[in-house]
């Protein structure tokens, strides 16, 4: 997934204001700071989902990167797709924004748009995926389906995993829920190899664990229980055993059925373009971030806070 990170820039205006002898004086002949400079932008939303609609903060973050002030339209893709040029814009994860061409705009963004990062349709630039929530308009929804990408040396992903185990056993998780897990890795065809932000001891275990859920359904929360504790330690067959799970029978199918567990994983994460763990795909159609997520109704037990009834010190919100 693309993402554009967006600077925070304070601007200070210096005005040279001439020395006087009296406040009135000081009062005429100061100047007034010019006006900022209007930053167009236009904002297709998903009409049907929140995390589908315009960010203030992201227009007025980049606005004032830019040096000036946001002026936003919005409007849904079928009429996006009316207008002559931006009829072609890719429209498949919504919110899209674009940003008005000026000078200021093709300066401060010279280097993405010429590494092809940042393109151009008519009079706008169309700006990368600039947030971790937003929706999926061609995907079918799964109704109660929550699907949550992890690295499994990740200790945020290891964190929502712990929360939904504690909700488990709070008998707080909805029975119209289901919750899967995923794995968030590369897999380079040429190479013949896993890519993964913590080593191969992290592909390695998302191999594990995929088999653990295909051959051990009913003790993969209680394995992730366990490994959870330690998940970066080398004894993952001491965890499996504490789970009641035969540690030989999985790695007899680790070199074979396990490693194209993981290629089909690795494609549905790009296919959703998932690198940060976690992530939060609902319903087949709106990712999510743990701010968000929890806000779904039967999913409050996600909030990041619950973390801390479960050893008293919470991890900080946020992601590999």
């Amino acid at each position: 997934m693309k993402k554009l990170l967006i600077l925070a820039v304070v601007c200070a205006l210096a005005v040279s204001v001439q020395a006087a002898n009296t406040p009135a004086k000081r009062a005429k002949t100061a100047k007034k700071p010019a006006a900022k400079p209007v930053v167009e932008f236009v904002v297709v939303e998903a009409p049907d989902y929140a995390s589908g609609k315009h960010d203030p903060q992201i227009t007025a973050g980049l606005a004032n990167f830019l040096e000036g002030e946001a002026k936003v339209t919005t409007m849904d893709a079928a009429q996006a797709k009316q207008e002559a040029e931006l009829a072609n814009v890719d429209y498949h994860f919504l919110p899209v924004y674009l940003l008005a061409k000026t000078p200021k705009a093709l300066e401060k963004f010279e280097q993405p748009i010429k590494a092809g990062y940042i393109k151009e349709t008519g009079k706008y630039l169309i700006l990368p995926q600039v947030s971790r929530t937003g929706v999926y308009q061609d995907k079918i929804a799964q109704p109660g389906v929550l699907e949550v990408f992890v690295m499994s040396q990740c200790p945020y992903g290891a964190m929502a995993e712990n929360l939904i185990i504690q909700a488990q056993k709070d008998g707080k998780i909805p029975a119209d829920k289901t919750i899967k897990v995923r794995y968030i890795v590369s897999y380079d065809k040429d190479a013949q190899a896993f890519q993964s932000l913590h080593g191969s001891a992290e592909w390695e275990e998302n191999i594990r664990q995929l088999l653990i859920a295909k051959y051990y359904p009913a003790k993969f929360w209680k394995y992730l229980e366990i490994r959870n504790q330690d998940y970066r330690s080398s004894r993952w067959d001491k965890a499996m055993k504490e789970a009641g799970i035969n540690p030989n029978k999985i790695m007899k199918k680790f070199d074979t059925e396990g490693v194209e567990l993981l290629k089909a994983e690795a494609a549905y994460a790009d296919e959703y373009g998932m690198n940060a763990s976690p992530s939060f795909l609902w319903e087949g159609k709106e990712q999510l971030d743990f701010g968000s997520v929890s806000q779904k109704p039967g999913l409050e037990f996600l909030n990041p806070a619950n973390a801390r009834q479960q050893g008293g010190k919470a991890a900080p919100a946020g992601s590999c």
